[in-house]
């Protein structure tokens, strides 16, 4: 005989996912200070956890075959680097021009040649070049322009290849003024396409690009590229900059613009001066492109094993000198060293732990790694060929003594000569383009990286509380203003309000203020392109007006579109109505940040460094007023200070100040700032503009919020 008890159902218990998430809310406050201490541990061990690099596609084969550029071609390249530094521009530039003696010597070698004519470009704000290719009419723009630059582009045909693939050589010079490392650079270039010339084993044909760069080296790159890419042509059939003469002697020659297949990899060659206390010449590495883009990473691998082991250079990245003095880092890395040691001591196999040099000089590489990525600025003229997926770095040997070159003519040239020889017989060996290594990465050292499955830890830490703390002052809010609407539909004068009805769309209002908070972030990301139509402004003049028309259009806006609630009981359970408008900022700001560490994770790392602590924190300063408290008082504080803080100007001068110094900084420094943002495409200022910046304007919302 069954008993009432087993009639009845049993009441369904929730998963234990469920019955997870109900804890890790109801418990947000201990989670998300747990996270997001976890977050900043887990980025300051960033460097600890770095593993060595090495080399994913087996086909590259560095330093498998030996050296063929012989002091021959060496001396042919001093040669051509005499001439080019002996090159008078005052009286040589009536009758033969640089660019014309570099074609010269590409013809005498048996290659093809052929000139590019490029304009410069203006630094104009055009809010669609976020959403498209590269612009295809800057050029056509000023065609009248008078001062334009000439790219020779010299080209060999791979004997064993069929034309689909190509390497290309790219080196900077200023046709106006070449300096001595410019034209050791070109004599680098010129010894390796004098080899290649006679070589049998080149299966992808060489491309040399000696750029003017008297416009700027990656406005010259970026021309080329442009018209390689995506020709354009006028009525005729041919491109507006073709001629069929010299463009410095007036010399007839062929006018077509050569092309060869598909890019493999670039190489930038440059040459400066280095420190006269330097042991041996230095290999500096650049790999940063526009929004945080970065090469595959054995193209870098190649480049320091051939240069540690064959070459003999000193391989360095770039680093952020100002950290390597600071005490609290020295602090940090010998807190790390005795957690290592002690590691070490109760297990050998725990390789956990490295040396404080190195924990500093990795931490100074990795900051600066994460800086330029989050810029979305290219650190080099290898930048712009990542717009077109090609896999591009910028070599930039610092030699001793450049400017006593006759004191070691030939060495430089056949050590960086041979060097570039090793990289391109590497390339030349695969069968498809890079796609074995890394991507996505982080470096903190030439030889050691971050790969984006460990740096992504310290995001996720720092994001994990947003989600939780939202669902958290949902629920709250709802329950507390449920309870307060009882109280009043129990009341005989308000017995006809629908309670139920108000309760369940009372996030909408929450919702619509945030949405046009973020819509004006839209608009503000609009006005510097009505600003810049302003000629000869000064960058505080820029930098004001822009302040003024965005809080201008943030009125209009909300007179507009602001309308509230006009319940007869709304003001009962006003002052519960922040927990709806924090919450619902929190959602937006996960979902900005989340969204942004695709595009740029970089850019999202450090946004969610300040916009996770002001967001968690909010709170109405009256609350905290009325509290009394030294716990409110403090809270009250904080607030305030993470609100100035994390205003985008001063943000941006305590970034600066905190990784490259505050020397001569001026306020008209963020326009600057800005306007190189917007120069490069760089998705950094969207972020700003729409992310960032309304998050802050809801929480000095919230701040404010009457109680």
């Amino acid at each position: 005989m069954e008993t009432m008890a087993d009639a009845e159902p049993a009441k369904a218990k929730p998963r234990p996912i469920i019955r997870l998430g109900l804890f890790l809310i109801s418990h947000s406050f201990i989670v998300s200070v747990a996270c997001c201490a976890a977050g900043v541990f887990a980025l300051l061990l960033l460097p600890v956890l770095a593993k060595n690099t090495y080399i994913s596609e087996n086909a590259l084969m560095p330093g498998s075959a030996s050296p063929m550029l012989s002091n021959d071609d060496v001396s042919r390249a001093r040669m051509f680097v005499n001439k080019v530094v002996s090159f008078d521009f005052k009286t040589d530039r009536s009758s033969i021009g640089i660019q014309d003696l570099v074609a010269q010597h590409i013809t005498d070698l048996g290659g093809e040649v052929n000139f590019h004519k490029f304009l410069p470009q203006v630094n104009k704000f055009n809010p669609l070049h976020f959403f498209s290719s590269p612009d295809q009419g800057i050029a056509q723009e000023n065609y009248t322009c008078s001062s334009y630059g000439i790219n020779t582009v010299g080209f060999i045909r791979a004997p064993r290849g069929d034309g689909k693939e190509a390497i290309v050589l790219v080196t900077p010079y200023n046709s106006v003024k070449t300096s001595m490392g410019e034209a050791l650079s070109l004599g680098i270039a010129y010894s390796i396409f004098s080899l290649l010339t006679r070589v049998t084993w080149l299966a992808k044909d060489i491309i040399w690009l000696a750029a003017d760069s008297q416009h700027g080296e990656y406005a010259a790159v970026a021309a080329w590229l442009r018209e390689y890419h995506t020709p354009s042509f006028d009525g005729s059939g041919r491109s507006p900059f073709e001629s069929n003469a010299s463009p410095t002697t007036g010399r007839k020659r062929p006018n077509d613009f050569l092309r060869a297949g598909t890019m493999a990899a670039a190489l930038v060659i440059k040459v400066t001066d280095g420190s006269e206390k330097a042991e041996r010449d230095v290999l500096n590495l650049y790999a940063e492109a526009s929004n945080g883009q970065m090469p595959n990473l054995d193209l870098i691998n190649v480049v320091n094993y051939l240069a540690v082991n064959g070459r003999r250079l000193r391989v360095k990245v770039e680093k952020l000198g100002s950290l390597l003095d600071s005490w609290w880092l020295r602090s940090l890395a010998e807190l790390f060293h005795k957690l290592g040691t002690v590691a070490r001591s109760l297990n050998p196999q725990w390789n956990f732990g490295i040396s404080v040099a190195e924990y500093i000089e990795g931490t100074a590489t990795l900051a600066s790694s994460l800086y330029n990525q989050a810029l979305g600025v290219p650190t080099g003229p290898h930048g712009v060929f990542r717009d077109y997926q090609v896999d591009a770095i910028t070599m930039e040997i610092s030699a001793k003594r450049v400017a006593n070159y006759k004191n070691r003519p030939n060495e430089l040239l056949l050590q960086g000569g041979r060097l570039v020889e090793g990289v391109i017989r590497s390339v030349n060996n695969l069968l498809e383009k890079f796609h074995q290594s890394f991507f996505l990465y982080l470096l903190t050292s030439p030889n050691k990286f971050v790969s984006v499955g460990v740096y992504m830890i310290p995001f996720a830490l720092l994001v994990a509380p947003l989600p939780m703390v939202a669902a958290s002052l949902f629920a709250d809010s709802t329950r507390r203003i449920s309870g307060m609407e009882t109280k009043v539909t129990s009341s005989p004068a308000s017995i006809d309000i629908p309670a139920i009805t108000f309760r369940s769309w009372r996030w909408l209002h929450a919702a619509k203020t945030v949405f046009i908070v973020h819509f004006w972030g839209a608009v503000v990301t609009l006005l510097p392109h009505f600003l810049s139509l302003v000629r000869d402004s000064p960058p505080l003049t820029s930098l004001l007006s822009w302040i003024i028309l965005s809080a201008f259009t943030l009125l209009i806006l909300q007179a507009i579109l602001g309308s509230s609630f006009s319940l007869l009981h709304m003001n009962r359970t006003q002052g519960m109505e922040w927990t709806l408008l924090k919450s619902v900022t929190i959602a937006a700001a996960c979902t900005g940040l989340c969204i942004m560490s695709v595009i740029n994770f970089a850019t999202a790392e450090l946004g969610a460094l300040m916009l996770v602590p002001m967001c968690l924190m909010a709170r109405p300063l009256m609350l905290d007023a009325k509290a009394k408290t030294l716990k409110s008082f403090i809270r009250a504080a904080c607030n305030v200070v993470l609100i100035f803080l994390v205003f985008p100007p001063v943000a941006y001068y305590l970034w600066k100040g905190a990784l490259i110094g505050l020397d001569n900084a001026r306020v008209g420094d963020f326009w600057n700032w800005v306007e190189s943002l917007w120069t490069w495409n760089s998705a950094t200022y969207i972020y700003m503009c729409m992310v960032h910046l309304p998050c802050w304007v809801l929480c000095v919302h919230t701040l404010v919020y009457p109680c």
